[in-house]
């Protein structure tokens, strides 16, 4: 029973680890997007795209209006977004976005993460031919009609939708369109009344890189390290699921 009720406490701490830094990463996408275009969702997109990927984390009213009031202030530091791109061991592609206060600390840590692993960090654009940025949408389709929902959507960029399963085992509908058709899928997505779950600029891989089990669980040892990292948004990479 002792074993147990550890296991539960490891798993809760580790949930408890993973929101918290989802709501850094949201919260600093909230000041960026005030400080680009304003406080007003109604009229700056890009904050009313992340107040939206917000509240589909359960990340608390009071920190999103926390991070605007915060955005508004002219203390508050201006972000840079960088994009780190390189390899893991075993030759998978990894592509790291960041926002940073301090460039000289994101590049030095980022370097360092690839370099204990026997990684190497490249130039950028060296894995232009690896991802494409797309624009991502991801909903629950409920009873929705789906392949009607294509032909309203094609007008909008809809380069392709189809269902995968969430972490909780439930469906979840993904819209694919181009990177500059984002804000108008989004639109049309508004205007047909979906409740999006998220919506975000996604690098998808073009190509996958097979290895072993072994031989993945070095690559995820690069990518844990990464995702720990208070300047990180995201990681992308092309390993084989």
């Amino acid at each position: 029973m002792g074993r147990a009720f550890e296991f539960r406490k490891e798993r809760k701490f580790k949930r408890w680890a993973k929101m918290a830094v989802q709501f850094t990463r949201l919260g600093k996408e909230i000041v960026m997007a005030v400080k680009d275009g304003g406080p007003n969702p109604e009229s700056n997109s890009r904050l009313r795209t992340a107040m939206q990927n917000a509240k589909a984390v359960n990340m608390p009213k009071d920190r999103v209006e926390a991070a605007i009031k915060r955005a508004s202030s002219k203390d508050e530091k201006d972000y840079e977004e960088l994009v780190y791109e390189g390899y893991a061991p075993h030759g998978v592609a990894v592509l790291v976005e960041t926002a940073t206060d301090n460039t000289n600390r994101t590049v030095a840590n980022v370097r360092s993460y690839f370099t204990k692993v026997g990684g190497t960090l490249g130039k950028t654009g060296s894995l232009d031919f690896i991802f494409s940025r797309k624009s991502v949408f991801r909903f629950d389709p409920g009873e929705r009609d789906l392949e009607e929902l294509e032909f309203e959507l094609i007008d909008a960029g809809l380069e392709e939708l189809f269902v995968e399963t969430d972490e909780e085992g439930k469906d979840v509908a993904v819209i694919h369109a181009a990177y500059e058709d984002f804000g108008k899928m989004q639109k049309t997505l508004e205007g047909l009344g979906i409740e999006l779950k998220s919506a975000k600029l996604e690098r998808i891989s073009l190509s996958t890189t097979e290895i072993s089990e072994e031989a993945a669980a070095d690559v995820l040892k690069l990518i844990d390290k990464l995702e720990e990292d208070d300047d990180v948004q995201a990681v992308y990479h092309n390993m084989a699921e």
